[in-house]
């Protein structure tokens, strides 16, 4: 099981605040660093001094950081081109020396979209623009150096792209695909992703979502083991009740209901926890992380939770 560190920079964060919990989780010996794609804030919180970009972040942490992954949960189709996002995407990975990782939804949160004038379709046609997106941008980075791409898209023709520029990884940045739809999600997920993660799902509804992908799998010939299997989870661990208890209330939360919903306790409990998305086949955890101050959070589960998984 990997822990990696996951963020929410719309709720009110700097590119210095990240950066800080970045390093952090480098020199704790997190396998990776990701952030959400929003533009907006959600719920009572003042979301100050306001939203950052997530692949300007990224391209900024690719130059502050040395060996730490990074990557989105999710990147929203509805934000981005797929051409000028395989060109951003591939120039983060050559900035990074080849620690990127897309992670790509539909998009979902209307709000945001009204809020700063982008486009926001129905739920049928966003999947499909996502569709199209991850056939033009792994498309584009498949294409053999000197070569051309073309795609007869509805939304997204290509026409004599030289697919350029290429990412270091080979053959391409791990693509992230996740969430509970039940038809459409496992399909594109046989057909495209490296990784399937479900976000703050209980173990019996990931047990379910990850069966259905697996059936999405067979029907298309892949093998389900070529994925990665994630979760994400809010992350609430304290020594002592006192410090879940402390902690949970400046995320606004209670612990109680963290601990049911989350990943939520002392370091024991939260080792149990991990062991039943282990059971049904959960190979990594991001761990979202809501008060970017707290870096003696990120510390203590890596010196008391990490050992022990």
């Amino acid at each position: 099981m990997e822990l990696r560190i996951f963020t929410e920079p719309q709720q009110g964060a700097t590119y210095d605040d990240l950066l800080a919990v970045a390093r952090c989780a480098e020199d704790a010996g997190y396998g990776a660093f990701f952030r959400s794609d929003h533009y907006l804030k959600m719920g009572a919180v003042s979301g100050d001094p306001g939203p950052t970009d997530a692949w300007t972040t990224l391209a900024g942490l690719a130059r502050d950081t040395r060996r730490i992954r990074l990557g989105t949960l999710m990147t929203a189709a509805t934000f981005r081109l797929p051409g000028p996002l395989a060109i951003t995407v591939a120039q983060v990975d050559q900035m990074s020396g080849g620690r990127v990782e897309l992670g790509i939804g539909t998009g979902w949160y209307a709000e945001e979209h009204t809020a700063y004038g982008i486009p926001f379709p129905s739920l049928g046609e966003r999947f499909d623009r996502l569709e199209e997106q991850l056939a033009v941008v792994t498309g584009l980075w498949a294409t053999p150096p000197g070569g051309t791409f073309d795609f007869a898209g509805k939304y997204y023709p290509v026409s004599d792209s030289p697919a350029l520029p290429k990412p270091v990884q080979d053959p391409r940045p791990p693509i992230l695909l996740g969430g509970m739809g039940p038809k459409r999600t496992p399909r594109l997920a046989a057909r495209y992703a490296d990784e399937f993660n479900l976000p703050f799902a209980s173990v019996e509804d990931s047990a379910a979502q990850f069966d259905r992908v697996r059936a999405a799998c067979a029907e298309t010939g892949r093998d389900p083991g070529e994925l990665c299997w994630s979760n994400a989870l809010v992350l609430c661990c304290g020594r002592d009740d006192a410090e879940v208890a402390r902690r949970a209330a400046t995320i606004g939360r209670e612990p109680d209901e963290l601990r049911e919903n989350g990943l939520a306790g002392t370091p024991a409990e939260v080792v149990d926890k991990i062991g039943r998305y282990a059971e049904i086949g959960s190979e990594r955890l991001y761990l979202q992380v809501l008060d970017l101050a707290d870096l003696d959070h990120l510390e203590l589960v890596a010196a008391e939770v990490k050992p022990q998984l």
